[in-house]
């Protein structure tokens, strides 16, 4: 009886762009549709969280009789700015209220934006509403690709999760 022998391993991965639609990382409509309102959606789950942490930050403040304040209030300011930028940044490319609405951002070419490029979009969308009151805003409405003024300064898109990665 011949001995059987084992299939050699490789380290090649599976090629699954023959199952998923094949989508532009740019301009695709679909990728688009529904981005607005959601983001705003997004945007309102993020105030929450970061409204708990300025909570949590505030009750070690007043737990410590006011000892730690020297320390943790100069960075309240830092927070919302933290939090956007290391999420933007990070392996899922978008913030906790943006992976609930699946949503995620990637630069105008399709790939995942960088510490600095995820820095430079939350850094001018809160400068921007500081002095506009949220009017920049409306940018959106006038766009194919429903972009905000500060994602044309920074060069990033907000897109669809699911219509990217065809799920």
């Amino acid at each position: 009886m011949p001995s059987e022998r084992l299939p050699e391993q490789s380290d090649a991965r599976l090629d699954w762009t023959g199952i998923r639609p094949q989508v532009d990382p740019v301009t695709d409509a679909a990728l688009f549709e529904g981005v607005v309102l959601r983001r705003v959606f997004a945007f309102i789950i993020d105030m929450a969280i970061i409204s708990s942490i300025f909570l949590m930050m505030w009750a070690i403040v007043i737990f410590s009789l006011g000892l730690l304040s020297g320390v943790l209030l100069p960075i309240f300011p830092l927070i919302p700015i933290i939090y956007h930028t290391l999420l933007i940044s990070g392996r899922r490319s978008s913030t906790v209220g943006m992976q609930f609405l699946g949503l995620e951002v990637r630069t105008v070419d399709g790939t995942a934006p960088g510490l600095l490029q995820a820095f430079a979009m939350t850094a001018l969308f809160y400068l921007s509403i500081t002095f506009t009151s949220f009017i920049v805003l409306v940018v959106a409405l006038f766009n194919d690709r429903r972009r905000c003024a500060h994602d044309f300064l920074s060069g990033t898109i907000v897109v669809n999760a699911e219509t990217r990665t065809g799920r």
